[in-house]
């Protein structure tokens, strides 16, 4: 399934890579067009996921994760082949998203489901690990294929990635989930389970965090390279493939720390240091190469070391036969919110002068921190709750 992932998650930021440096360029697009653009594929995502992950509570998850990895991989090359702007771009890649969104939630409903009983913490954190492995894959490819044969190409061949989890699919059980009655949509029961949404609140404040970082990573090390210069060695291909590629083994220690000294506490502490390296690289952006790859480094262990213990936590907190629906809302706040930080953070950088302003990438940090900061208050809402419930309780 981690490998399956891996292949889906290909296309995935093949246009953040490409943005600053091919596609605006290209198209004639502002910041805050290019934003919105890119969040287009989280759109795409946030309005397809509550259906599709609330599904795999009537039909086997396998289902709906093959046909999600099908129309990711088709959506992926046809931007290659068809996308001719804006509004073309946009929309395609709405559709990349949509099928993403019956890849990823539906997959990690399929693993669980086939888990063994009892703590599938460190799975599900192996899982949501391997998201970031494939983002930094998918970053390095789509711009080495860019360099070496035009944009264009990096979405043809990256749109062949989803073949991984096709195969995957092809080779797993069948499992079919209970037979359950009602409305599909009913999110009334994850909306009563506090615990779970403060859990997913706080994963909505990350994913406004990542989404946003990672559509502006390679055009704010152009912007380095630009004004301050640093070694050849230091490219944007390499830093936003290492960037990335920290991700897996911070969320798994992330959510080891979670395990060790309680989930609320560790995620508040791994959110304020993030928030803190976001403003401490927004005041510092005309420092010297060498401090910002350092701060860029620690960025890349803070942004997603509280990923695996939001979903892990989320899932513990769910209840069994509304899984599919507390995942499906998961998600449907994350993305949404991640649409929000590609297209606000473009916002920032033209409302300050722009990809060349160093007033620009200021404004950008103090947005992520902001955003991020949103994440420990919804932890504490959540757990004033669950303190109150006990009071009332007793």
């Amino acid at each position: 399934m981690c490998l399956g992932q891996i292949g889906n998650l290909l296309p995935h930021v093949a246009l953040s890579a490409n943005l600053a440096q091919h596609l605006m360029p290209a198209w004639g697009m502002s910041a805050a067009e290019g934003g919105l653009m890119a969040s287009g594929y989280a759109f795409g995502y946030m309005l397809a996921v509550p259906v599709l992950t609330t599904l795999t509570d009537r039909i086997d998850a396998r289902l709906v994760l093959l046909c999600g990895s099908v129309v990711s991989g088709l959506a992926t090359t046809a931007f290659g082949l068809f996308a001719q702007g804006f509004w073309s771009g946009t929309v395609i890649w709405a559709l990349a998203g949509l099928g993403f969104a019956g890849a990823y939630m539906p997959g990690l409903k399929a693993l669980t489901d086939r888990l063994p009983a009892g703590d599938t913490s460190r799975a599900v954190t192996l899982y949501t690990s391997s998201f970031s492995l494939g983002v930094g894959i998918s970053f390095l490819a789509a711009q080495v294929i860019a360099d070496g044969w035009g944009w264009r190409w990096a979405f043809v061949l990256t749109g062949a990635g989803p073949i991984a989890m096709v195969i995957a699919c092809v080779l797993m059980d069948a499992r079919l989930p209970e037979t359950k009655h009602g409305r599909l949509l009913n999110f009334k029961p994850v909306l009563a389970n506090r615990e779970a949404l403060g859990y997913i609140l706080g994963y909505g404040a990350h994913c406004f965090e990542l989404y946003g970082i990672r559509t502006w990573l390679v055009g704010f090390w152009t912007f380095v390279i630009g004004h301050q210069g640093a070694p050849s060695w230091l490219s944007p291909v390499t830093v936003s493939f290492f960037f990335a590629i920290l991700s897996m083994p911070a969320s798994i220690l992330g959510n080891e720390a979670a395990l060790k000294f309680g989930r609320h506490r560790a995620i508040t502490i791994v959110m304020i240091a993030s928030a803190a390296v976001a403003l401490l690289l927004g005041s510092n952006v005309s420092a010297p190469a060498w401090a910002l790859a350092l701060l860029l480094l620690a960025y890349g262990l803070t942004v997603p070391a509280d990923s695996g213990a939001l979903t892990a936590g989320m899932s513990a907190a769910a209840t069994q036969d509304h899984r599919g629906a507390t995942m499906a809302l998961h998600s449907t706040v994350g993305f949404g919110l991640s649409a929000a930080g590609a297209w606000g953070t473009g916002l920032a950088l033209d409302l300050a002068g722009g990809p060349q302003s160093a007033g620009g990438w200021l404004l950008v940090f103090m947005v992520l921190a902001v955003g991020i900061s949103v994440g420990p208050l919804a932890l504490l809402w959540a757990r004033a709750g669950e303190r109150n419930a006990g009071a009332v309780a007793g």
